[in-house]
C-alpha cells in the first residue's frame, strides 16, 4: 500500500469527514448481501454476525476479485477477465486492473458516476472504505432496478413516473387558488396601521 501524507487545509478536512462516517451497519449488510450473492464468505472462518471493520473490509476487496465476481453475478460477461496474482511485481497493477474493470461494468450496469469510487479509495483507503460501501450499496439498488432475482441490498430505487393529464384536467386547476397565495376567505389587514406611532387617544 502506497505511503500517503496526511491531507492537510479544506482536503484534509473533507477526508476527515468522510472517515468519520464510516457506518459498519452499512458495511455489513453490504458483506452479507455480497456473501449471499456469491454463495461464500469473504473471509473463511470468520463469524458473520459481526462486522469485519474498515481494515479487514478493504482486506477482503482490495485485489478487485470479489467485485468482479459479484458483478458477473448480477450480469454475467460484465467483467470478461479477472486477474488471480497472489504475489510479485505485477499484483498490485493486475488488482487495480480488477477494480477499474469492475467500476466499468457497474456503469455499464446503471450505477451512477457520483455513486462509484475511484481505485485508490479502496486499494489505499485514502478516503476511508465510506465510499466503497456507498458504491457497494448503488450496486445492490441497480440488481433491484434490472430484474436480479437474488438477495436484494437496501431499498428499491424509484423509477421514472410522468404524469398526464388531458385539457379538462388541467383548465380545472386554473380555477383553483391555491392558499401560497395568501387567500384567507375573506380576512383582510383592514383597520391594522403599519407604521404609526402608538398613542392612547386614538
Amino acid at each position: 500500500m502506497a505511503t500517503r501524507p496526511h491531507g492537510y487545509g479544506l482536503t484534509g478536512e473533507v477526508n476527515r469527514k468522510i472517515n468519520a462516517k464510516y457506518s459498519l451497519e452499512l458495511e455489513q449488510e453490504a458483506r452479507l448481501w455480497i456473501e449471499e450473492v456469491l454463495q461464500r464468505p469473504l473471509l473463511e472462518g470468520v463469524d458473520r454476525s459481526q462486522p469485519l471493520g474498515e481494515v479487514a473490509f478493504q482486506d477482503a476487496l482490495k485485489d478487485g476479485v470479489l467485485l468482479c465476481e459479484l458483478i458477473n453475478t448480477l450480469q454475467p460477461g460484465g467483467v470478461k477477465k479477472i486477474h488471480r496474482v497472489e504475489s510479485g511485481s505485477l499484483k498490485k497493477f493486475k488488482d487495480m486492473e480488477n477494480i477499474e474493470n469492475f467500476l466499468k461494468a457497474i456503469s455499464n450496469y446503471g450505477v451512477s458516476t457520483t455513486d462509484k469510487f475511484a481505485g485508490a479509495n479502496l486499494t489505499d483507503r485514502n478516503n476511508g472504505m465510506t465510499m466503497v460501501v456507498n458504491c457497494l450499496h448503488a450496486v445492490g439498488r441497480a440488481a433491484q432496478k434490472n430484474g436480479f432475482n437474488g438477495p436484494t441490498l437496501g431499498p428499491r430505487e424509484s423509477q421514472y413516473n410522468p404524469r398526464n393529464f388531458d385539457e379538462e384536467t388541467l383548465s380545472a386547476g386554473q380555477t383553483m387558488i391555491g392558499l401560497q397565495y395568501g387567500y384567507t376567505k375573506g380576512a383582510s389587514q383592514k383597520g391594522m396601521n403599519f407604521g404609526k406611532t402608538r398613542s392612547i387617544n386614538d
